[in-house]
């Protein structure tokens, strides 16, 4: 059992990091004509905080083909970024790391390296812990956390480092995660020039009042795909943000009475298969706690 797991992470590990290439902007984009309208309806389940299942606006060939997805006011809630490499170098499920730090959110804090389990791919900082140092060249985007100024900025932001370099706000926060990006700062798409691979898969972005949005699908849609039902968002998004895909995609959210454990599980080619039902241990995570 051991030998297959290994066998799996290794293959998970080969499929999705090879797959990624420098994006770009979609210049031709339109709406495929086969998708139906995204219905967005916003229950309030915290202060700050709105939750919606909806259908996606294109049926997947597995599973509900249904959208989990979250939107957060940055100024009613504390953001962090938890590391296992700056703790005991235990990864743990998200709901593990909620109970153990007392958060009402947790999710992936990127992508991470299954030959390498602790460490990131793309950079990842937290206060003086650099768990990546290195900066990914093409991974146009970062979701920034703890300011050092909590007056002049928000908790937290993803940003495009294609419209606010990197240099620009490495001071001005003391947290790190570098992700692919999906939309840019204007809204626009990204055309991923990848092989056509589909997961399930959690993406960031922003509304136009900065808001937090959070979206997961356990059943698998390509990239662009989901880029598509981004564009489809009643109110415009942008700096979007790719998280992580297939079994290792991890929402847990527990406000109050709610609670809700959202797992991956299906990527083309490397974990065919919608059999996954528990939460991966995760080395990074982003954990949230909403005021009261």
């Amino acid at each position: 059992m051991k030998k297959l797991k290994g066998a799996v992470l290794v293959l998970l590990f080969i499929g999705s990091f090879s797959s990624f290439a420098q994006d770009g902007t979609d210049t031709l984009y339109k709406r495929p004509k086969d998708t139906m309208d995204l219905v967005v309806n916003w229950r309030q389940i915290g202060k700050g905080v709105s939750f919606c299942e909806t259908d996606a606006p294109l049926k997947s060939v597995i599973g509900d083909s249904r959208l989990t997805i979250l939107k957060i006011d940055p100024k009613q809630a504390e953001f962090d970024l938890f590391t296992a490499s700056a703790m005991d170098s235990v990864s743990r499920s998200v709901k593990t790391w909620a109970d153990t730090m007392n958060l009402n959110i947790v999710f992936n804090a990127g992508m991470y390296d299954l030959g390498k389990p602790l460490m990131s791919i793309g950079l990842l900082k937290n206060g003086s812990h650099h768990n990546q140092f290195a900066y990914k060249e093409g991974w146009n985007v970062m979701f920034a956390l703890n300011p050092v100024d909590s007056l002049n900025v928000m908790d937290a932001v993803v940003y495009d480092m294609e419209c606010t370099p990197y240099a620009q706000i490495e001071n001005k926060y003391t947290s790190f995660a570098q992700g692919l990006r999906m939309l840019d700062c204007s809204g626009n798409p990204m055309n991923w020039k990848k092989r056509i691979q589909s997961c399930s898969m959690l993406v960031c972005a922003h509304d136009n009042e900065n808001n937090l949005i959070i979206i997961f699908c356990r059943s698998p849609y390509t990239h662009n795909q989901m880029i598509g039902f981004m564009k489809q968002f009643p109110t415009p998004l942008h700096n979007a943000i790719y998280m992580e895909g297939g079994p290792e995609t991890s929402l847990y959210v527990h406000i109050g009475d709610f609670c809700i454990q959202k797992v991956g599980s299906y990527v083309s080619g490397t974990y065919a298969k919608d059999t996954n039902e528990s939460y991966w241990t995760l080395p990074n995570v982003i954990g949230i706690r909403v005021k009261k």
